[in-house]
Order: structure tokens, then C-alpha cells, then sequence
């Protein structure tokens, strides 16, 4: 008889491919998670190493796609009608909602990955449809194929839709490069529930600028305020503050969001005339034959005027495919009251409004219905700040238009980075200040001479590669800001952070302006080469002969080329690299090193030997010994991993963020550590990195290694390289 009867078990182990299995994290889910700084490997990407998509996107013919998008507006199709025939505020909105998730204060979210496709936020109750809208889309992208990124086109669909509506563009620029796994690890908020209060966000709720960072909207699944009032209670002055607040969290003034407000919702229409609690679930939770759609609606029937979306239902203008004055006619023509939507939500609805200036229903013609205010629209009328904007709006509609125009460029490109990134014929020829140019550096000086002057200075190894490393590490990938390019740290806000050593950092900076005048290179190609300098040296004493790979041509940002206030959320709070904190927080101090190592775009090993070699270059902030496990300073040797991997030593806690390192038989005190210093011989991955730098045979790879990843962090904002 044979031995392999299952007894009628499945032979697959169970959850082993669902969310339901147990993972190291659900086992022990205090240990450090690395994936962050893994979430979106090559080998997720179908399109294989060789592929560029800001090379392919150049080939694409801009002419046509364009042409193709403005027929498509008005090319209803049955299975998910247009409303009064014209997709365009369908399209506005997916467009916004993509570029709206942007924060400034970590630079995460936005529009330019793609990243709507997948979840969480492909199901966040705010964007319910908005799988349709893309499902719309694909034709297109089908047709146009790799040379074009759903990224760009559904920042494109949505700038063409105002277009078609009537709405002279500002510009357009291609180049976002899609994602092919969601973000996991971007933190939206710690609520376990979709829309749960936005108490839970801030300190105070009655405070809006108490809302935890880095979150910008209010609740859990929503974009930015909640349509019906904070927490659901319509009251536009409550709801104005949060508005302010949330807006300016997305790197918007006051004038900038009326626009915005006003302008998004000239156009299009809420959806909320059915019953929301017959909507089958959402995409991630929908079942196989939804093919990736959600938010099923049993009741519509083919009309688009039965669509349910945000619950709160209506136009705000008479002609919502028309760009024209119609929002603020009718928001400060009529008086307003209190009424609830046929799904229940609470909206704002005109009193004796004359049948003339009442839309028309999306589907049939022949009816009219009265239009609706959000309690943010409301906001715009009631705060006396947006109500003196739009006042102005209204006297001037060319004005208005201009503005807004250019805030949803804004909106849809600030997080594509400078204006170097930008590809296409539509690109502005302006420089905008929210796009922190940088003048052109000179390339017409010799490098060496610069080294030399350098090298004599008196400066000391740690002072040079500190410096450098402070001017660069504000770089974040997630929306292409900061780094060493424009040496801003010579300017506020970022000369005055305390990360920086200000009183240190304005000696250095004196030095180094001096040599910027006597060889013509700019300040910060100085700063850059000054941390070349100090390696090189480093590595010397320590018996190897390196060049560290330098590229000319940094130039020198001015005052004004600096919007001061957009920069002070690039402050670091720590630099574990530096081995600094500015003060206790909740998060570990090795999250925090996670964290920022993944906004400047280093793998895990990358991270592991900068922070060992800038141990023993002497970088530590104000001069603090923690982690310097070596009586070499100033010598580019792998003493930190050695010396950490040790067993002839002891580790003890010996105060806040504070260890001990002891000799296992006298038990004297060696040198002492930060959380940092240690999780890279605690975390089991990490010190895997460790013991290979610590390895006999791996001291050169060590140095090597050390070179590449600091050379990657000095290079990281060179856009002014691509082709």
C-alpha cells in the first residue's frame, strides 16, 4: 500500500503565498525591517536591465498621443459612461488623486511612480472609480506601449482633460518612471481602519497644525480633507484651517489653494446618487472574475448619473465640461444650506436657485439638479484669507486662470524633480522657484589645483568629508530635492541647522570660498572635492592608494533661487551616519538610519560601509567618540566591523543610547556605542554585511566599496548629467 495517501489534504502548505502566513516581521515585530531599502528591486521589473524608460519616452510621438487623448474625452464607452459625455473630470481627479498623495515633509507620495495602480492606495475609499479611470486609459497605453509610463499618462490625462475643457495649459513634462510593486513601506497614517476619525492624526484636533508628520490628509484613505467636514461635521471655518494646513503640507500658499480648490472644481462632479453600502468591495478585497476592479455598483445600470463614488452627490457648476467663472458665480451668487445626498453625506446646496443656472443631469439632458458646495468649498467663501483670494479671482478671471494653471503644473510636477528631469516639447521655459534651480558651475579650472589648495588648508579629514557629506545628504529620491548641487548649505535655512555644526560649518565655508575664488570652481564642486581629499588621504594611511571618481560642474544657488521655508523639511532630525541625534523620539534611532538611507537611494550594503568608514574618518557630530572602535582615526580601515564582531569583547548599556564596549577578560571599558553602532552586529542581515567588511581578505573590497557608495551619494543630484 502506498506510503504518500494525503488523506484527501491539499499538498500545498496553506497560506504560504497569502497575507495570512506569518512572517519574521509577525513573529518579532520589534526587529528592524530592512525592506524599505529593498522595495523596488530590478527584479521586479518586466522590462529587464537594459530598458531606460527617460531614453524610450523621447521616441514617443507626442504629437499623436495628445491627439488621441483629446478624442478620447469624449468617447463615452457603455461599460462605464461619461459623464454629459466628456471623461474629463474623471480624468482630473485620477490625475490629482495621483499627485495628491505628495507630502513635503519626507518628499514621499505624488504622482511620479505609478504607484496609484497598487495597494493601499488603489483601494483607499477616495478613489473609488478611479480603477475605471485607468481601466479607460489602457487602449492608450496599450497602443503606445513601453514608451510611455501610466505614471506620466495619468499626469497627462488629467492636464489634457483641462485642455479639452477649455484650460490653456501651463506645461507638461514626461520622465516618471513606473513602479512595479506597491510602496509598502511609505507610512500614511497608524489607524487599522479606513476614514477612522482624524483625532487620531493630531494632538488636538482643533489644533490642524498639531497632525502628526509626516501626514498631510486628515484621515486614512483620503486625499486631503474630508468633503463633508472635519470628522464628518460640515463647518467651513474648522474645515478652512484644515485645508490651510493639509495644503501647505503639500507645498501649497493660501493663493495656490483656492486655485486649486476653485479650478478642480470648476469641472466634473461628485458622485453619490445610490446607496454606497450596495458597493461590492474594494479592488484589493474584490474576488478574481472583478479582474482588478472594484467598488462594484449593482444599481447603476449603464448610467453615468447612478455612479456612487465620495457619497456626496452633484455638480458645482451649470457647464461642468466647460473652464470658465461658473464655480465662483454660483458659490458667492446664492446662499447656501445644509442638505444630505441621496447616499447620506452631508453637502451644501444652493437656496432659490433659478432653474437656468442648475446643471443638467450627467445622463439625461432634460433634467436639471441643483449643483453642490463640499465644506471646503464652502471654506473658500467663509475664511476671510480664501475669501479675499477668490475676490480677487473674480475680478480678474485671466488672473485666475494664470494661476491655476500653473498650480496644477505644480500639483502634478513636484515631485519630478528639477527642471534638468523634464523631457518633451511642452516643458516651460521658465525656471519656477518651487523647482530649486541651480545655475550652471564651471568646468574651466584644474582639479588638481583645487586638491592641492585643499589638502594645504589645515582643514582636518573629518571636518572635509563631514562637510561634504552635510551638503549631500539632504538629498531624497522620493521627490529629487536637496544634495550637494547649489552647495545650499552655505546658505538658510540649511547654514544654521544644528546637524551641521553651524559655527564648525562656517569656518570650512570660509576656507572654502576663498579657494572658489582663487581656482574659478564653483563652491560646491569645493565642498565635494574637499571630501575626495579627505578620503583619499584616509585611505593612504591606511595603505591604499584610491582616487575617489569626481564630475565637475556643481554650481552655486543664490538667495534668491532658494525658497527657504519649502527647504526647513529637509532638516535632519538625526544622521546616524554622523552618529546624531537632536533629540529622543518614539522611532528607534536605527529606524531612523533606515529611513534615511532609503531617501537617498542606498541598498542595505551600501549603507553598512558608509557608516563604518565614516566612523573611522573622524565625522562623528561634535566630535563624540561613540562608534569609533579604533585607535587609527583618520585611516579608511574596516577597524569598525572588526572590532564589532569580536567575541573577545562584552556590549552593556550604560545610559540613554549609550553602550559600552568591554574586554571580555579584564572587563575595562574600550569605546563606547550608540543603538546605531550596534544593530550592525544585533540585526541578523546586517551583520551578515558586517562579517564580510570584517573579513582579512576583504579589507581592499572594503575601501573600494566605500569609495563607490560615497561617490553615489555625492552624484546623486547631478540631473544637469543626464542626457
Amino acid at each position: 500500500m502506498s506510503q504518500n495517501n494525503t488523506g484527501g489534504k491539499c499538498p500545498v502548505m496553506h497560506g504560504a503565498n497569502s497575507t495570512e502566513n506569518r512572517n519574521v516581521m509577525n513573529w518579532w515585530p520589534e526587529g528592524l525591517n530592512l525592506d524599505i531599502l529593498h522595495q523596488h528591486d530590478r527584479k521586479t521589473n518586466p522590462l529587464g536591465e537594459n530598458y531606460d524608460y527617460r531614453e524610450e519616452v523621447k521616441n514617443l510621438d507626442f504629437g499623436a498621443i495628445k491627439k488621441d487623448l483629446h478624442a478620447f474625452m469624449t468617447d463615452s464607452q457603455d461599460w462605464w459612461p461619461a459623464d454629459w459625455g466628456h471623461y474629463g473630470g474623471l480624468m482630473i481627479r485620477m490625475a490629482w488623486h495621483s499627485a495628491g498623495t505628495y507630502r513635503i515633509a519626507d518628499g514621499r507620495g505624488g504622482g511620479g511612480t505609478g504607484n496609484q495602480r497598487f495597494a493601499p492606495i488603489n483601494s483607499w475609499p477616495d478613489n473609488v472609480s478611479l480603477d475605471k479611470a485607468r481601466r479607460l486609459l489602457w487602449p492608450i497605453k496599450k497602443k503606445y506601449g513601453n514608451k510611455i509610463s501610466w505614471a506620466d499618462l495619468i499626469i497627462m490625462a488629467g492636464t489634457v482633460a483641462y485642455e479639452s475643457m477649455g484650460l490653456p495649459s501651463y506645461g507638461f513634462s514626461f520622465g516618471r518612471e513606473d513602479i512595479w510593486h506597491p510602496e509598502k513601506d511609505t507610512y500614511w497614517g497608524a489607524e487599522k481602519e479606513w476614514l477612522a476619525p482624524s483625532d487620531e492624526r493630531y494632538e488636538d484636533v482643533e489644533k490642524p497644525d498639531t497632525m502628526e508628520n509626516p501626514l498631510a490628509a486628515v484621515q486614512m484613505g483620503l486625499i486631503y480633507v474630508n468633503p463633508e467636514g472635519v470628522n464628518g461635521k460640515p463647518d467651513p471655518l474648522k474645515t478652512a484651517e484644515q485645508v490651510r494646513v493639509t495644503f501647505a503640507r503639500m507645498a501649497m500658499d493660501d493663493e495656490e489653494t483656492a486655485a486649486l480648490t476653485a479650478g478642480g472644481h470648476t469641472v466634473g462632479k461628485c458622485h453619490g446618487n445610490g446607496d454606497a453600502d450596495a458597493l461590492g468591495a474594494e479592488p484589493e478585497a474584490a474576488d478574481v472574475e472583478e479582474q482588478g476592479m472594484g467598488w462594484s455598483n449593482p444599481n447603476m445600470k449603464g448610467k453615468a448619473s447612478r455612479a456612487v463614488t465620495s457619497g456626496i452627490e452633484g455638480a458645482w457648476t451649470t457647464h461642468p465640461t466647460k473652464f470658465d467663472m461658473g464655480y465662483f458665480d454660483l458659490l458667492f451668487g446664492y446662499e447656501w444650506e445644509l442638505k444630505k445626498s441621496p447616499a447620506g453625506a452631508w453637502q451644501w446646496e444652493p437656496i432659490d436657485m433659478k432653474e437656468e443656472d442648475k446643471p443638467v443631469d450627467a445622463s439625461d439632458p432634460s433634467v436639471r439638479h441643483n449643483p453642490i458646495m463640499t465644506d471646503a468649498d464652502m471654506a473658500m467663501k467663509m475664511d476671510t484669507k480664501y475669501r479675499a483670494i477668490c475676490e480677487k479671482f473674480m475680478a480678474d478671471p485671466e488672473y485666475f486662470k494664470d494661476c491655476f494653471a500653473r498650480a496644477w503644473f505644480k500639483l502634478t510636477h513636484r515631485d519630478l524633480g528639477p527642471k534638468a528631469r523634464y523631457i518633451g516639447p511642452e516643458v516651460p521655459a521658465e525656471d519656477l522657484i518651487w523647482q530649486d534651480p541651480v545655475p550652471a558651475g564651471s568646468t574651466d579650472y584644474c582639479e588638481e589645483v583645487v586638491k592641492e589648495k585643499i589638502a594645504k588648508s589645515g582643514l582636518s579629514i573629518g571636518d572635509m568629508v563631514s562637510t561634504a557629506w552635510d551638503s549631500a545628504r539632504t538629498y531624497r529620491g522620493s521627490d529629487m530635492r536637496g544634495g550637494a548641487n547649489g552647495a545650499r548649505i552655505r546658505l538658510a535655512p540649511q547654514k544654521d541647522w544644528e546637524g551641521n555644526e553651524p559655527v564648525r560649518l562656517a569656518k570650512v565655508l570660509k576656507v572654502y570660498k576663498q579657494i572658489s575664488t582663487d581656482t574659478g570652481a564653483s563652491v560646491a564642486d569645493v565642498i565635494v572635492l574637499a571630501g575626495s581629499v579627505g578620503i583619499e588621504q584616509a585611505a593612504k594611511a591606511a595603505g591604499y592608494n584610491v582616487r575617489v571618481p569626481f564630475l565637475k560642474g556643481r554650481g552655486d544657488a543664490t538667495d534668491e533661487m532658494t525658497d527657504a521655508e519649502s527647504f526647513e523639511p529637509l532638516e535632519p532630525v538625526a544622521d546616524a551616519f554622523r552618529n546624531w541625534l537632536k533629540k529622543d523620539y518614539v522611532v528607534k534611532p536605527e529606524e531612523l538610519l533606515l529611513d534615511r538611507a532609503q531617501l537617498m537611494g542606498l541598498t542595505a550594503p551600501e549603507m553598512t560601509v558608509l557608516v563604518g568608514g565614516m566612523r573611522m574618518l573622524g565625522t562623528n557630530h561634535a566630535g563624540t567618540k561613540q562608534g569609533m572602535f579604533t585607535d587609527r582615526e583618520g585611516q579608511l580601515t574596516n577597524d569598525f566591523f572588526v572590532n564589532l564582531t569580536d567575541m573577545g569583547h562584552t556590549w552593556k548599556p550604560a545610559g540613554n543610547n549609550l553602550y559600552e564596549i568591554r574586554d571580555r577578560k579584564t572587563d575595562q571599558v574600550k569605546w563606547t556605542a550608540s543603538r546605531v553602532d550596534l544593530v550592525f552586529g544585533s540585526n541578523s542581515i546586517l551583520r551578515a554585511y558586517a562579517e564580510v567588511y570584517a573579513q582579512d581578505d576583504n579589507q581592499e573590497k572594503f575601501v573600494k566599496d566605500f569609495v563607490a557608495a560615497w561617490t553615489k551619494v555625492m552624484n546623486a543630484d547631478r540631473f544637469d548629467l543626464q542626457k
